[in-house]
């Protein structure tokens, strides 16, 4: 007997087709502990990764609540074959979220020192996209090293100003500096990007990001910076957010448990 947050048998109406064909198979497919897993190799975040998809996990996408770091590492997952496929992989990168978020993940000086790590071994020039977890809420931060510029998403429209998560990454670029001999500015730079579009829920933060993510790889351009400087009255509909949530189960239901 599963308990209310696990329970794949009673579905929304309105659920995307992927996932509730994903749902299906996890209701029988995810009994007693089960879980989907993969093992990503070093192309997704410079080592390999290994995540879990619970079958909470898929009872929180289903209802729209607060996803975990698998979640959205499955879905960077994604996001990384829509790269390869643009031969976009040199433009944009990722950076593991288990090596940024504030809990579990290190003290600051250690995270910095990985997210600097991610830098130093990419390629000069790539746009990195850092999922931050602050305690129940995600924000993204897409960081260029080498122009050392950080620009800063957070769906709730809070303006960073100081605190845990600027002076890891501004650490982390002052690292990268250093191993490539490099003086640096004498400020890094952050640029609040006004025009993101905004949650309207204390839950939907995940989906969020994800949905900037998806926008940010699509954009062979990469104008993100000039679409969403000034702000803007747009908002996500309930198809821009199922349109990731369906992408996302299309790409969990390959990787079956073993």
């Amino acid at each position: 007997m599963f308990d209310d947050k696990e329970d794949l048998q009673i579905l929304p109406s309105n659920l995307p087709a992927p996932l509730k064909d994903l749902c299906i198979w996890a209701n029988i497919g995810l009994r007693n502990g089960a879980t989907i897993h993969a093992t990503f190799g070093p192309e997704l975040f410079g080592h390999p990764h290994k995540a879990f998809v619970f079958r909470k996990d898929i009872y929180a996408m289903t209802h729209l609540l607060e996803i975990s770091g698998s979640c959205i590492v499955f879905y960077m997952s994604y996001l990384q074959g829509v790269l390869k496929k643009a031969k976009m992989n040199d433009m944009v990168a990722f950076v593991d979220p288990a090596h940024t978020g504030a809990s579990g993940c290190g003290n600051p000086t250690e995270r910095a020192r990985l997210v600097s790590n991610r830098f130093i071994n990419g390629k000069s020039g790539q746009i990195y996209l850092v999922p931050y977890n602050s305690g129940g809420h995600w924000t993204l931060s897409a960081v260029n090293p080498a122009e050392e510029t950080i620009h800063f998403m957070d769906p709730l429209k809070r303006r960073l100003i100081a605190g845990e998560w600027k002076t890891i990454l501004d650490n982390s670029i002052k690292i990268y500096n250093a191993h490539k001999n490099k003086k640096g500015k004498k400020t890094i730079q952050w640029k609040n990007l006004a025009g993101i579009l905004e949650q309207k829920d204390s839950k939907t933060c995940g989906y969020w990001i994800m949905r900037y993510m998806k926008e940010i790889v699509e954009d062979k351009n990469l104008e993100f910076a000039a679409k969403w400087e000034r702000r803007t009255n747009l908002v996500y509909t309930e198809k821009d957010i199922d349109q990731v949530r369906a992408e996302w189960a299309k790409h969990v239901i390959m990787f079956p448990d073993m």
